[in-house]
């Protein structure tokens, strides 16, 4: 027991002589309520089976709460035959019971190795009372005698260490390194630290022989901020749970000053809603806690760079004209642990969000003509590295009008808001009215920057300023004026869901592209202001090129006034213009780029496949030098080229989106999910099942999460809802999991109802499903959903046809599947997906070979491997049905091109027999742990480390820890050696 272990410490104390304190060689009682986390007692079980677990964090992350907990559960394991009961206890093993040493500021070597002592001594037990511990920094033949000593132990001395960074002398913790090494692993230490650990991390990190939680680790979930509140008596709505868990980042101190607050709170949701670093508990434990320790030279450079959400090393020279930020960041992100950093090169850093309203709050406290040049200093930085939203927002915040209308005319096609996502913080200072009647295109810049932060009402009453005062400005300036406006309307009526009038705005910004419309008359334009919309010259049939009859705007229509009725005839108007455009061919090139990439998201949203629409889009942002612009474009069109079945083309497409600068620094992570999940849908292609697994994470954003959740923001992301869907349906098949699907397939189909747009992807979805029906075996029900479609010809119906033949022909009824199946070499099959094509092509084979002729059937064959091999599909013939795996096998005899991938296809397909009828294979002496278990998993994708940890939710280095522990335990040096061991061992 606990107790006992405790009273034989004491006893130790007293034979050494010199009085010590009973309180430091025992656990701390923790705080009140306990909340169980069983999930890391279960790493620090499986940390403590080697040399040296370190949980690491700045204060209040709950280190000492988490270590005495489990020392004084006795080290039981809860994943190696130990239960973890209800209340986070674990049930007894044959763990040694560790010993605690509670290290505190000003011990020096003396004092710390007499504590070491006894806490040696009672980790080791009665029956090694003799052995040689010195109890002050021992001479190297003593570490020899102590090290021999605990090697000679029967069982390992557990020894856990709290607040070891409080040692500032690397000397004194010389001969304890030295015992790590020369004990035999009878030694194992348990490590809580703020930062600068005076131990040798690295060769430990870099041996596999340390095991690491950090504050990822030790954030609260959703699941253990509902336990703490439930046990402090709040109870929260499930949404401002998660807020409180989003603004809060897991920080337990936090969250438990908050559940203190909200027991005494009458509308605890609205108090969240007001939740920040500005509270008092708060704000005192981050300066006495945090803060406190921190250099005045890192705290100065924290607090100047707080008015940037995420700061980078030259970002923050630029603001404290300094030169070693990176040296100074780093190491706030490495042993501080202070900030976050991201994989980029250079790298990003961003502060907890409670750190960070308290900095910015500091940063107010300075004088407003420093805080005006920080901004200044801050958007000139931004508007130079390819980040106009960022340094017009700046801009505005500085108060420099000038130079904030000038980024808005000069950069206004990358200020469209893509991201969707919450408000990007307060809205700046809006300027004097007199500023804004000297310049109107400052009141539309303003409309641009709160557009871009998502605040859809600010930036139509901005818009309404501009346009009151449109008709002072001189004809030149007023068709300028004009455009950027249209520019504005359209940016907010896609922000609205208003897909008609984004239509309408692109056509008139596309009709600004030809020869100028006659002058407006000035006393329109303040007409235009009056009702509070933005002028317009005559509506231009694109048909005819002449001027249409005038229509009063109805009620309703938006900031702009009147919609028009040519949105469906836009598509023809992007073409470059040969008419001479005005303002040259850049800005010819901006309006093609910035009206096109407007109508691909809208008609993205209404579930089409705009591929073309990107296509030229991505072309003209390239022409005009945008990349926020082409990064839009780039990574929809990889997704559309996955669905195509252009496999190469979208690989390479979704890997150049993910390294173009603004994906870097946390930014446009909706843009990153597409090409993410154009990944996914790749490697289920190349039949990469967990490589596709892993990319679909990381495309949550686009997809909406898990199945069962909703799409991105409103109805943005409806075709990446329903790929993403279709990617984790079969995912599941392939797990033997058809039932569950079928039921995502469902949600997703019952998603895209009343979209007649959407047909090409509803019966992609429709063909999968009932693919899944007649894997479970329920071909009637399989026949029942597509017969319908195909019988009244139902647009694109080569999908449902061809699944409808694959139906008919698992029912056994060749001849109605030869009826139903489509020309796969006709004209039309030309315009098919690939992998629809491909599909239909291996039916015929299979249809050929049934009815004798394997000479037809071969060629069918061979000219379907000449359509896969390019791309490297490999799923539409690893899970055909049986038929195909014999046509394959008798094509290596008959002779192929593709002898190669054929063999391997062959090989893979027989596979799953091979492994149902083996023997049970040999077991591992040292078994994985859960964790060790799923990245190896990973192991098996083409994932870097970096990505194992972001699709984890890990760090790097303690990915790389586990991977170090794979390899020792499976015996091997590579990852492919890791891979092919597990498979023989079948952990895999």
């Amino acid at each position: 027991m606990p107790e006992q272990a405790s009273d034989v410490r004491v006893e130790a104390t007293r034979r050494l002589g010199p009085p010590l304190l009973a309180s430091r060689l025992s656990p701390p009682a923790p705080p009140e309520p306990v909340v169980a986390r069983p999930r890391l007692l279960r790493r620090l079980d499986a940390g403590a089976a080697g040399p040296v677990t370190l949980v690491s964090a700045p204060a209040g992350w709950g280190k000492t709460t988490l270590l005495a907990a489990w020392t004084r559960l006795a080290g039981a394991s809860a994943g190696e035959g130990a239960d973890v009961r209800g209340d986070g206890s674990v049930a007894d093993s044959d763990r040694p019971a560790p010993a605690w040493l509670s290290v505190e500021a000003g011990d020096d070597g003396d004092r710390l190795w007499s504590y070491l002592a006894a806490a040696l001594r009672a980790g080791a037990g009665p029956a090694h009372d003799d052995a040689p511990v010195p109890d002050r920094p021992p001479r190297p033949d003593q570490l020899e005698l102590l090290a021999a000593a605990l090697a000679a132990c029967e069982r390992p001395v557990l020894l856990v260490l709290d607040d070891l960074h409080r040692v500032t002398d690397p000397a004194a913790l010389s001969g304890l390194d030295f015992l790590l090494r020369h004990t035999e692993q009878r030694l194992r230490l348990v490590i809580g630290a703020r930062a600068g650990l005076p131990l040798p991390v690295h060769r430990l990190r870099l041996s596999g022989e340390l095991t690491e939680i950090g504050p990822d680790d030790l954030a609260f979930t959703d699941d253990e901020v509902a336990d703490l509140l439930a046990a402090h008596g709040v109870t929260l709505p499930g949404e401002s749970l998660r807020r409180l868990r989003t603004r809060s980042g897991g920080w337990p101190a936090a969250l438990r000053f908050a559940a203190l607050a909200l027991r005494r709170q009458p509308d605890p949701a609205r108090w969240v809603e007001q939740f920040g670093g500005d509270q008092p508990d708060i704000a005192g434990y981050l300066h006495e806690e945090v803060l406190a320790a921190v250099d005045p030279a890192a705290r100065d450079l924290l607090r100047r760079t707080a008015l940037a959400e995420t700061v980078c090393a030259d970002l923050a020279d630029a603001l404290t004209g300094g030169s070693d930020a990176e040296r100074i960041l780093a190491g706030l992100a490495g042993d501080g642990g202070l900030l976050s950093r991201d994989e980029s090169r250079p790298p990003w850093y961003r502060c907890h969000p409670l750190l960070a309203d308290l900095l910015r709050a500091e940063l107010a406290r300075l004088p407003d003509e420093e805080v005006r040049e920080l901004h200044l200093r801050a958007a000139g930085w931004y508007a130079d590295n390819g980040r106009p939203a960022e340094g017009l927002r700046h801009a505005l915040a500085a108060g420099h009008w000038d130079r904030a209308t000038e980024l808005f005319v000069a950069r206004w096609p990358e200020l469209a808001p893509y991201d969707g996502g919450e408000p990007a913080g307060p809205a700046p200072t809006p300027p004097p009215p007199e500023a804004v009647r000297r310049d109107p295109e400052l009141a539309l810049a303003c409309a641009a920057e709160r557009a871009n932060a998502g605040d859809g009402a600010a930036a139509a009453a901005h818009l309404r300023a501009a346009a009151a005062y449109a008709g002072t400005l001189p004809t030149p300036r007023r068709d300028r004026f004009l455009r950027l406006a249209t520019a504005v309307e359209l940016t907010l009526s896609r922000l609205a869901g208003d897909h008609h009038e984004v239509r309408a705005a692109a056509a008139r910004l596309i009709r600004a592209r030809g020869a100028p419309p006659p002058s407006p008359d000035p006393g329109a334009v303040g007409e235009v202001a009056a009702r509070g919309g933005v002028a317009r010259g005559p509506e231009i049939s694109p048909r005819t090129g002449e001027a249409a009859e005038p229509r009063t705007p109805p009620p309703g229509t938006g900031v702009a006034g009147a919609r028009t009725s040519t949105a469906d005839e836009v598509p023809e108007a992007l073409a470059p213009s040969t008419a001479g455009p005005r303002g040259g061919a850049t800005e010819d090139a901006d309006l093609r780029a910035f009206a096109g990439t407007a109508l691909g998201l809208v008609e993205l949203a209404e579930g089409q496949l705009p591929a073309a629409r990107f296509a030229r889009a991505l072309h003209a942002a390239r022409e005009a030098g945008r990349p926020r612009t082409e990064l839009v474009c780039l990574s929809r069109s990889a997704l559309l080229q996955a669905v195509r079945g252009e496999l190469r083309a979208a690989e390479t497409s979704a890997r150049a989106a993910l390294a173009m600068p603004p994906c870097h620094g946390w930014a446009c992570r909706l843009d990153c999910a597409y090409a993410h999940l154009a990944l996914a849908l790749v490697a289920l292609h190349r039949d990469r099942p967990e490589e596709a697994a892993a990319d679909l994470a990381l495309a949550g954003p686009a997809t909406g999460g898990e199945p069962g959740a909703a799409p991105g923001p409103g109805e943005a992301e409806t075709a990446a809802a329903a790929v993403g869907a279709l990617c984790r349906a079969l995912l599941l098949h392939d797990r033997n999991e058809p039932a569950a699907g079928h039921r995502i397939l469902a949600e997703a189909r019952q998603r895209l109802a009343g979209r007649p747009q959407a047909a090409e992807l509803t019966h992609r979805l429709l063909a999968a499903d009932a693919d899944l029906l007649g894997a479970r075996g329920d071909l009637d029900a399989a026949r029942d959903l597509l017969a319908g479609p195909v019988h009244e010809r139902v647009e694109p119906v080569a999908p449902l046809a061809v699944a409808l033949a694959r139906v008919e022909l698992r029912a056994g009824d060749p001849r109605a599947a030869g009826r139903v199946l489509p020309d796969w070499e006709g004209t039309d099959a030309a315009g098919w997906p690939l992998p629809v094509r491909l599909e239909a092509g291996l039916l015929h084979a299979a249809l050929a070979g049934r009815d004798g002729d394997a000479r037809r059937a071969g060629r069918l064959l061979e000219q379907v491997l000449d359509l896969a091999a390019p791309d490297g599909f490999r799923r539409v013939f690893t899970r055909a049905d049986p038929a195909v795996r014999d046509l394959l096998a008798a094509h290596l005899d008959s002779g192929t091109a593709h002898w190669s991938m054929v063999s391997d296809l062959v090989r893979v397909a027989d596979e799953p027999a091979e492994r149902g009828a083996a023997e049970p294979g040999p077991t591992l002496e040292e078994p994985l742990t859960e964790r060790e278990l799923t990245i190896l998993r990973y192991l098996q994708s083409i994932l870097s480390n970096v990505e194992i940890a972001s699709e984890l939710s890990l760090s790097v280095n303690t990915v790389k820890t586990h991977v170090r522990n794979i390899y020792r335990k499976l015996d091997a040096t590579r990852r492919r050696e890791a891979v092919r061991r597990a498979r023989e061992l079948r952990l895999i």
